[in-house]
């Protein structure tokens, strides 16, 4: 088989000069990339989670159990929540019909 039947089989793409420097830098990315990489987090983040992560484990078995909260303090929540639901189904006052119609009246 030669070459020009090759060729001819899978037809190379023209690309420009910038998206081939992008492939290449692309290309150059992968490889030189980590298994295991924690770049998305600074140290001082990392740690700081784990911390937290940490006293969130210990400190419910460490501590004494907290009395309940008062009753009316256990309604908040659920105000809140009446309230939102009560704002998100309102109907608007605003007449939506006539916003772009302006009526002139004719002497």
């Amino acid at each position: 088989m030669n070459n020009n039947s090759a060729s001819a089989a899978f037809p190379r793409k023209n690309i420009s000069f910038v998206e081939g420097k992008k492939l290449a830098e692309y290309k150059r990315s992968l490889s030189s990339q980590k298994v295991l990489s924690i770049s998305y987090f600074s140290l001082e983040s990392f740690v700081l989670l784990l911390c937290l992560t940490a006293s969130l484990l210990l400190l419910p078995l460490i501590l004494p159990p907290l009395p309940p909260p008062p009753f009316m303090l256990l309604l908040l929540p659920i105000l809140i929540l009446l309230l939102l639901m009560f704002l998100a189904f309102m109907p608007n006052s605003s007449n939506l019909r006539n916003v772009s119609y302006t009526y002139v009246s004719s002497p």
